[in-house]
């Protein structure tokens, strides 16, 4: 591995290898996994240029600023960006009017909506067990729709995040500690790494990418009353110990547990983003057989050990931008935790499993589930 304003990773047989000094490589590879990685960090503007003429694979991260609209030979793969959340200012003590002034804002933003997708809700489409939770996240909205926004016009709001703050009114904004509710984005990639823990080849917990998990940090700190703090607890002691039997009480267990976090009016989950990632797949210069985390997009494991270069029948040169500089520590222990060192530490960390693409189930990379056959009795 060297630095020359790029990092470059060398692969072979998914490990680290020596640069041969002749240029002689393996004449075989055992996979599509590409022999050497390069990540750059380009503007965004050079990165559109790049990807458009093919010397940039795939672009991490923000999306590149394209003059207009994308050539055909670039296109995207999308995945969850962020969550919006409405937040009361923890100082105030009247319940009634806490929750008026949450559900008005919140309300005031449906009637108004753009550049988010409007979802009451904290788990998304975007996650895997969505489908455990699709009719609570319809009511929700449906309440929501039906809610009056009379009072939103008289609060004032603190707004965190570029999104956060083109959304709240010019003259809502608070210019003082005096604030009745707040607007956040938190991104859902973050929240991902706040559970992550990379150790010997493994990126656990199992829950890491649960929509009730997402739910518990986005909410959790939010619920006031003692009896349903005490619900949480339990509720997420059994998730988390596998305490249940069979799938449906762990489903039944799960929604209680969502409908809980999401019932205190103190915070709301009022939507979510998309978060667009763009590649090269022009044919020969571009990639293909592309597979991507629907919460980190392609900043993932998977995504590496799946994408193929056109121009070569397996393996070769990789060229990939993303969208901050390296930041964090790079160490397995306590580092890699930026956008640069995540996708890096996908390159060289050989997990062994990786996270499935849709949901929390995991994927064998460099382990295999073998049964045991007895051998067969010669006749």
């Amino acid at each position: 591995m060297k630095t020359r304003g790029v990092v470059i990773v060398f692969v072979a047989a998914a490990t680290l290898a020596t640069v041969a000094r002749s240029g002689h490589e393996q004449p075989v590879y055992p996979s599509y996994y590409p022999h050497e990685i390069e990540i750059s960090v380009p503007a965004p503007e050079q990165a559109a240029v790049l990807l458009a003429t093919g010397k940039l694979h795939a672009f991490v991260g923000q999306p590149p600023s394209f003059a207009g609209s994308p050539p055909d030979s670039v296109r995207a793969v999308e995945s969850l960006g962020s969550f919006l959340v409405v937040r009361a200012n923890p100082a105030q003590e009247n319940k009634e009017s806490t929750c008026a002034a949450v559900h008005a804002f919140a309300a005031d933003l449906a009637g108004r909506a753009g550049g988010f997708v409007l979802h009451p809700y904290p788990v998304t489409p975007m996650h895997g067990d969505y489908l455990h939770h699709v009719d609570l996240a319809e009511a929700a909205k449906a309440r929501l729709l039906a809610a009056k926004p009379d009072l939103a016009r008289e609060l004032k709001v603190r707004a965190s995040g570029g999104l956060a703050r083109s959304l709240v009114r010019p003259t809502s904004f608070a210019e003082s500690a005096q604030w009745d509710v707040e607007l956040v984005e938190v991104g859902a990639a973050e929240l991902v790494l706040f559970g992550t823990l990379a150790i010997n080849g493994w990126l656990g917990p199992s829950w890491l990418k649960e929509g009730w998990f997402h739910a518990l940090i986005l909410l959790g700190d939010s619920s006031g009353a003692s009896e349903a703090k005490e619900s949480i607890e339990a509720a997420v002691k059994r998730l988390q110990a596998h305490d249940f039997e069979g799938l449906a009480e762990r489903i039944n267990l799960e929604r209680e547990l969502v409908a809980t976090l999401a019932g205190d009016c103190r915070a709301l989950v009022v939507g979510y983003t998309i978060k667009r990632e763009y590649f090269n797949a022009e044919f020969s210069a571009g990639i293909e057989n592309i597979a991507f985390d629907s919460i980190t997009g392609m900043n993932s494991a998977i995504f590496l050990r799946t994408v193929k270069l056109k121009d070569f029948p397996w393996n070769g040169w990789l060229a990939l931008g993303v969208s901050s500089l390296p930041t964090a520590a790079w160490n397995p222990v306590a580092g890699f935790t930026d956008e640069f060192g995540r996708l890096m530490w996908s390159a060289i960390g050989d997990p062994a499993l990786l996270s499935s693409p849709y949901g929390s189930e995991w994927m064998f990379n460099r382990v295999s589930d073998v049964e045991s056959v007895p051998a067969k009795k010669a006749e």
